[in-house]
């Protein structure tokens, strides 16, 4: 496994950091209280500004792959940048690299129609719009995507769309021009898997309707722009269905497999921000005659908290080598446990913050609040964690299913009944000779010496 930084992707890391603390750290906590006072359906302050900066500096569209373009970076570059960026809850839009949006880019570039990138790609790329992901409903669940139970249907020229959704990401964004929408459009009980399909749906389009927008613990805005919205007869012409009726499973594989590896990386490079804070605040304070960052207590928890770090890191920094060498399919065993690692990773190194900083570790003074609301979000965005841990469980046991073990030592089978006596002889302490006999009327039973114990 080569997971070494490429020089190329050292230098837009420092890059990065560099941006970061010159432009968007000075004017972060301006764009919480923003957030906080202007809600989800409004833009911040200073973000349009930092996006044009930022692409004037080159620092733009990272997350493309290398196999988009020559340019493009391989998932071991990209990495550490996702770090770097998840430092901060608003530096992925300002390098628009943030979800959805990176995942909707993904979709149209692997599975669009020239007139589909024409169409929604091209402005997501120049940052001009905004997208968001249609697919959790309110009322099955979700975690089973063959759940869905919103509806595509053909007719003529067009498809005729209906269906409630929630937790849509973006959708109270004012730049959010579309949507990309799954639905059925099959019967689920010939084959559950190809009943799916995607199709993309105008933000404007008659019968779209954002019901309301839904808080992550609270918090409105940041670090989600969640909602609720009711499609209800929508029509949009054929030619914006994605790839083809049916297809929605497939569609969905090729957009989650990266977009988890960024959600990790960006955990990582949040968590790492809170070990910082963490040792800044441990020794300034005072508590029982020493400081903080000299009671075992707290000396344990950071020392977990960098295990745990740099566990989910080679973790995660494994995966996206899978990736690039053999395949998001090969790599499903690797992502899934990143997947499930990563948000519980950061949310306990957030909350073992918030307890060192006490009762200012929960108002967002210090940001953690918004980030354990982000590391527990996770656990649930792309698939809970049940879900990975079953996949993670199935593909294991698929694994050893073939062989019986024998051949590297990992037989699970019992010793038979002269393996036993071979066994009992050669240990500490052999039945003595004659101590065994059978008892009367017992053929077959074997007992121990009277008023020992019985043994069939």
């Amino acid at each position: 496994m080569d997971i070494t930084q490429s020089a190329r992707s050292v230098v837009l890391q420092h890059r990065l950091q560099d941006f970061m603390a010159a432009h968007l750290y000075p004017v972060e906590r301006e764009l919480y209280l923003a957030a906080e006072r202007l809600g989800p359906w409004a833009i911040y302050p200073h973000i349009e500004d930092l996006k044009a900066r930022a692409r004037a500096e080159g620092l733009w569209n990272l997350f493309l792959p290398a196999s988009h373009d020559a340019s493009g970076l391989s998932n071991v570059e990209y990495a550490p940048l996702c770090a770097a960026m998840g430092r901060s809850l608003f530096a992925p839009e300002i390098f628009n690299c943030s979800a959805p949006d990176t995942g909707n880019m993904e979709t149209l570039l692997l599975f669009g129609t020239d007139q589909q990138k024409a169409d929604y790609l091209e402005p997501l790329l120049a940052g001009e719009t905004r997208s968001a992901f249609a697919m959790t409903e309110p009322e099955v669940a979700s975690s089973d995507a063959t759940n869905i139970a919103s509806e595509i249907s053909r007719d003529d020229d067009d498809y005729v769309i209906n269906g409630r959704k929630w937790y849509t990401t973006g959708a109270t964004d004012p730049r959010c021009a579309f949507f990309i929408f799954m639905g059925r459009t099959g019967d689920a009980t010939t084959d559950r898997h190809k009943a799916q399909s995607m199709i993309l749906v105008p933000r404007d389009t008659p019968g779209v309707r954002v019901v309301r927008a839904l808080p992550v613990l609270g918090f409105y805005g940041v670090p989600d722009r969640s909602a609720e919205v009711v499609f209800e007869n929508v029509r949009v012409p054929a030619a914006n269905m994605l790839l083809g009726e049916g297809r929605g499973f497939e569609i969905a594989q090729g957009r989650l497999g990266p977009g988890r590896i960024h959600h990790c990386m960006r955990l990582i490079g949040l968590s790492e921000r809170i070990v910082e804070r963490m040792c800044r605040r441990a020794t300034e304070r005072v508590a029982f005659g020493s400081p903080l960052s000299e009671q075992s207590v707290t000396l344990e928890r950071i020392a977990q908290s960098r295990i745990l770090i740099d566990q989910a890191r080679l973790l995660t920094m494994r995966a996206a080598w899978m990736m690039d060498t053999v395949g998001n399919k090969a790599a499903r065993q690797e992502i899934a446990m990143i997947k499930v690692a990563a948000p519980a990773m950061a949310q306990q190194v957030v909350d073992w913050a918030i307890q060192l900083f006490g009762g200012g570790g929960t108002n967002n003074d210090h940001f953690l609040a918004a980030a354990f609301a982000t590391a527990r979000l996770l656990r649930l965005a792309d698939g809970p964690d049940e879900v990975h841990r079953n996949q993670i469980a199935k593909l294991e046991l698929r694994r050893h299913a073939a062989g019986d073990g024998g051949s590297d030592g990992s037989t699970a089978r019992g010793l038979t009944l002269a393996e036993a006596d071979t066994a009992a002889a050669a240990s500490l302490w052999p039945a003595p000779p004659g101590q065994t006999r059978p008892l009367p009327g017992t053929a077959g039973q074997i007992s121990a010496s009277p008023g020992g114990p019985v043994r069939m």
